[in-house]
């Protein structure tokens, strides 16, 4: 999948031209009503949003974030104005990001990961955020539950841990023969892949498949844990999505696919890398909704007020091209439960 180099410096979209009396305060009265039915914004906004990735690895997203607004009445380049940073995919810069970002001072923050809402959570405790899809906010320490986060921190939360067992399973109907099962995962101080691991390992030891846990660490590094799988003879591996590895998820799937493993993995944007089947919640529909929390905010509700959702539709894409190339047949039960399909 070809990508352009996207301006790794800190852009503002939309607006060209901002009076010295821009009015950041966005509250209740500031409302009026609109012909489609929806409270046009008055005044102008300012939004922050913090990607992990690069602009045009992660373009969908935004888009379905942008239009998320477009569908309450802000548009950029009229009455909201964006501020985008974007990590592709070093980590080191999600702390300058959040530098730059607080410091251009926005009503709200929108961010695509746990990672960054940590770092954005440690950053400031005055500007909401607004998670537009990550994993456990509980189990990372952002939220208290997902009924009441009492923080500052709401938004989206994966339900990666609660499907692992059904992509296991679906890797059992693809591999019949299924006896050894490679595990790729990342461990990281606070955003450890380890819970969905063990989950994983538990689901397996039931189907009577026996688990090789293979941690990726250094990017610099990542062909050992490939060639540790591929000398105790996996069958298939599951590449866990974390913060770390959906970072790196280009490089995973090409190894998965250079050492002929046939993958599970979670996003969509894995099976565009190579993975063979990926299965998890729709990350464009979590962004959009993000856009209906910002709304909330704005008109004065408190983000740890606001009960965190978990993603209701899931999303099934298989990579025939990699499936061929591999030799493995997709059968057709899996196959007409397809979202997508890459040939």
């Amino acid at each position: 999948m070809r990508e352009s180099n996207p301006n790794s410096r800190l852009t503002i979209g939309g607006i060209l031209n901002i009076r010295r009396t821009l009015v950041l305060a966005f509250g209740a009265g500031a409302l009026t009503v609109s012909v489609g039915g929806f409270a046009q914004p008055t005044k102008t906004v300012k939004i922050g949003v913090a990607i992990d990735g690069t602009a045009a690895g992660t373009k969908i997203m935004v888009d379905a974030f942008r239009q998320g607004l477009r569908d309450l009445g802000y548009v950029e380049g009229r009455n909201a104005l964006i501020v985008y940073g974007y990590t592709e995919g070093v980590a080191e810069r999600g702390a300058q990001i959040a530098k730059q970002i607080i410091e251009s001072n926005p009503d709200v923050i929108v961010v695509s990961s746990t990672g960054l809402a940590a770092t954005f959570n440690d950053a400031t405790s005055k500007i909401p955020i607004v998670v537009g899809a990550a994993g456990n906010l509980v189990r990372a320490g952002l939220v208290s539950s997902l009924a009441r986060p009492g923080g500052n921190v709401t938004g989206s939360a994966g339900m990666a841990p609660d499907i692992a067992a059904k992509r296991l399973e679906m890797l059992k109907e693809i591999v019949p023969g299924l006896s050894r099962l490679g595990v790729v995962w990342h461990g990281s101080r606070g955003f450890s892949d380890e819970p969905e691991a063990r989950e994983l390992q538990a689901a397996a030891q039931k189907l009577g498949i026996t688990v090789q846990p293979a941690e990726v660490r250094d990017v610099r590094d990542f062909r050992s844990p490939y060639a540790s799988l591929v000398a105790q003879k996996a069958d298939a591996i599951v590449i866990i999505q974390g913060t770390f590895t959906d970072r790196y998820n280009k490089e995973l799937s090409e190894l998965a696919f250079k050492n002929r493993l046939p993958s599970v993995c979670e996003g969509s944007q894995w099976a565009q890398n190579g993975c063979l089947i990926c299965f998890g919640p729709d990350r464009t529909v979590s962004l959009r909704r993000a856009a209906a929390y910002v709304d909330k905010i704005l008109n004065g509700a408190k983000p740890g007020d606001l009960p965190i959702e978990q993603p209701t539709k899931l999303e099934l894409v298989i990579n025939l091209k990699t499936a061929q190339t591999l030799g493995v047949k997709i059968p057709s039960s899996i196959l007409v439960r397809a979202d997508k399909v890459i040939e």
